[in-house]
């Protein structure tokens, strides 16, 4: 009975080893390439009058060939978050060997 327990509990651990690779393995997808080609946004019209400014958090998932394949954006002012994924959708990034997510911060001041 001790001999079952005793491989049942390392073909669990070699199960968790695996899996914790697999997974690190994921993260490392997800390192920041660099941009090529950035194309600013256009400030909304309705911002400018109202004043708004900050910024919008976008998370963009980047095709080998460097160009947006989808994207999510996380936060920010919602007349902004349009015009921000507007922009970043035109984005071209470095080739790169498999796909990855990329964190984008766009930035609005009325002032600027």
């Amino acid at each position: 009975m001790r001999h079952w327990i005793g491989l049942t509990l390392l073909a669990v651990c070699w199960t968790l080893v695996g899996v914790h690779s697999s997974l690190a393995q994921q993260d490392d997808s997800d390192v920041n390439r660099k941009v090529v080609n950035r194309v600013m946004p256009l400030y909304p019209e309705m911002a400018k009058t109202m004043g708004l400014r900050g910024s919008v958090r976008v998370e963009v998932l980047v095709a080998p060939n460097g160009t947006v394949k989808s994207l999510q954006v996380k936060g920010g002012h919602p007349v902004l978050a349009q015009a921000a994924a507007e922009a970043v959708r035109k984005w071209k990034w470095v080739q790169a060997a498999h796909e990855t997510k990329e964190p984008v911060v766009v930035k609005f001041d009325p002032d600027n």
